[in-house]
């Protein structure tokens, strides 16, 4: 769907004093987003916290954005039960979002034959595209390039996030896949590496931080300006990591607040940052310009 663009982010979900979702903040971050050049944004997905998010708060996130952000908004719909995320994609479909992305069913350790029929069931009963969403470091389970490709040839079924960190599984799904199906980077350090294999773009985390930068280093590799591309890429390296440096979205949430926008705390079982952590991000987000010492 490249209608969706090549930086696309896995938004945050900003929560107020209470822990309360904080909608008109999701809003403000939005438009911070598109002006450092994002092209479209993930919605209630891992970054969002989707696991501690009820579905009712997922569905006014989807209605809040759809009704002020001019571009698109690809709901995050995937659980690990089918019932649940077909119910949930139908109310984002009724939201007007431009796609949903569903993630491997995580804990039920499906086979590949159930992840097939899971996704083949989801499409079935909307209208909209789906993007696919493969992390074996979330759900436990990797979905295999032939499970991929099988889905891609459903008519509704149109990406792929691919996180498994497989370029030799990204490279076959590229290659065997339909040319209007595309395969975007699950993991930002991986970005210029997956561009390098036919890869379409990266849904990113880091953007929050480094949008500019990042849409710059695409932008540069999709003209042929490979050097540049690469000299952004290793400007970038240090902050790819640190943003995991503990689990996401816990480092990218006290790096906004260090860079001046501050989306609140986290649910339970996640914590915020420890000193350290956030000692670590402020030097780095320093030494790349972002912030002055």
């Amino acid at each position: 769907m490249k209608t969706w663009g090549r930086l696309i982010t896995a938004m945050i979900t900003p929560f107020n004093d209470r822990l309360e979702v904080d909608y008109d903040k999701a809003v403000s971050l939005a438009q911070y987003l598109i002006e450092e050049g994002t092209t479209a944004l993930v919605v209630a997905g891992t970054t969002g916290e989707a696991p501690t998010l009820s579905k009712q708060e997922k569905i006014e996130l989807f209605k809040a954005l759809r009704e002020k952000i001019n571009i698109p908004i690809i709901a995050g719909t995937g659980t690990n039960s089918t019932r649940e995320t077909i119910q949930l994609s139908i109310e984002a479909e009724k939201c007007k979002v431009d796609g949903v992305m569903a993630v491997v069913p995580y804990y039920n350790k499906p086979n590949q034959d159930g992840l097939y029929k899971h996704f083949k069931a989801v499409a079935e009963n909307i209208s909209l595209p789906l993007m696919l969403y493969n992390v074996p470091g979330r759900t436990a389970i990797n979905m295999m390039a032939e499970t991929v490709i099988k889905l891609s040839k459903i008519k509704n079924i149109v990406a792929l996030k691919e996180a498994s960190g497989k370029l030799d599984q990204a490279g076959k799904i590229v290659r065997e896949t339909p040319e209007e199906f595309i395969v975007y980077s699950g993991e930002d350090s991986l970005t210029l590496p997956m561009l390098s294999i036919g890869c379409y773009g990266i849904i990113s985390v880091a953007s929050h931080i480094v949008g500019t930068d990042m849409s710059k280093m695409i932008e540069a590799y999709i003209c042929g300006d490979v050097n540049k591309a690469l000299r952004v890429h290793l400007k970038l390296l240090d902050i790819f990591k640190n943003l995991f440096i503990t689990t996401n979205p816990i480092p990218v949430k006290a790096a906004l607040k260090i860079k001046g926008f501050d989306a609140g705390g986290l649910r339970l079982p996640l914590s915020e940052a420890d000193e350290e952590v956030k000692k670590i991000l402020k030097q780095n987000m320093i030494d790349l310009g972002i912030i002055e010492s």
